[in-house]
């Protein structure tokens, strides 16, 4: 059985284009939960979503993909990453007053978008920039594919409260020699899809819906999960590094200390002494034992 959230790949045998079916519903709703996002901010971070796990199943070897979009809007920043075993996780940042009909433009503003790859056997992340281009989240990562694969794709992306999806394809070098119209022909008929069909259908479905007169290959799907459960140990190497100093300026001005880990959707919570008495097991670890 398909998981709810899953990417499908599949080939166009005949014309030898390639392409993906994603569908997040329970992942996707994780990303976001106990977060108060306006409509439109849930619209495109579900659509980078969708587009992110896309481009990271590609991944070869252990790994993590990220996507930031960052520019001088309302939203200064929305950011997604997806691991080569699709793990995802993401979130943004608002700054201004977000309208219903704020589209991309009104939301980054001037602004880039940003790649970066982290593989295990890599010394450093790859990095890679590219300005912000396009009317929609699908043109800006089209254009992104462009300039940084050297190929041509189709994304058609849609994303509600409930369910982000999307549906990739790509021209494949030979594609124009096997069938000159092709490309052209199976990028109209994906553009004939309605948002609710994205969301709602298997990928078997919306496949026969769109390719019934192609030779299509479909592979094994692939699960898609947001697994990032708290990591206490992790906040508290983090509240060490800013120093005791820092955290009694904190506490005073606070009463307690809250920590939130927006990418991973977490939040901590510590009283004045609970914070404190991170730093006396630094001090308990630090010290070593007195020798009689």
């Amino acid at each position: 059985m398909t998981s709810e959230d899953h990417i499908q790949r599949f080939l166009l045998d005949e014309l030898d284009i390639h392409g993906a079916h994603v569908r997040l519903t329970d992942s996707w709703q994780g990303m976001y939960a106990n977060r108060i996002y306006p409509e439109s901010i849930i619209r495109h971070l579900g659509e980078i979503a969708a587009v992110t796990a896309v481009l990271a199943d590609k991944l070869k070897g252990t790994g993590k993909l990220s996507f930031q979009l960052r520019g001088d809007g309302k939203v200064p920043m929305m950011i997604v990453d997806c691991t080569d075993q699709l793990n995802i996780r993401g979130y943004a940042s608002v700054t201004g007053e977000i309208r219903k009909e704020d589209g991309l433009a009104e939301l980054l503003g001037r602004g880039r978008l940003m790649m970066t790859l982290e593989l295990a056997d890599a010394a450093q992340p790859f990095q890679s920039f590219v300005p912000i281009e396009g009317e929609t989240l699908a043109q800006v990562f089209e254009h992104y594919i462009a300039h940084s694969e050297q190929q041509t794709s189709c994304l058609i992306l849609t994303a509600n409260a409930q369910c982000a999806a999307g549906l990739f394809l790509q021209k494949l070098p030979t594609t124009d020699l096997r069938d000159a119209d092709g490309w052209s022909r199976i990028t109209q008929l994906a553009r004939t899809l309605r948002d609710e069909e994205l969301r709602e259908l298997s990928s078997t479905d919306l496949l026969t819906r769109l390719f019934h007169e192609e030779i299509v290959r479909i592979f094994e799907p692939r699960a898609i999960t947001h697994d990032f459960p708290p990591d206490p140990e992790k906040i508290r190497a983090m509240v060490r590094s800013l120093g005791r100093v820092e955290i009694e300026r904190i506490i005073a001005e606070q009463g307690v200390l809250v920590v939130d880990d927006d990418l991973s959707n977490n939040r901590y919570e510590f009283t004045a002494a609970e914070a404190l008495a991170i730093f006396a097991d630094q001090a308990a670890v630090s010290v070593p034992p007195h020798l009689h």
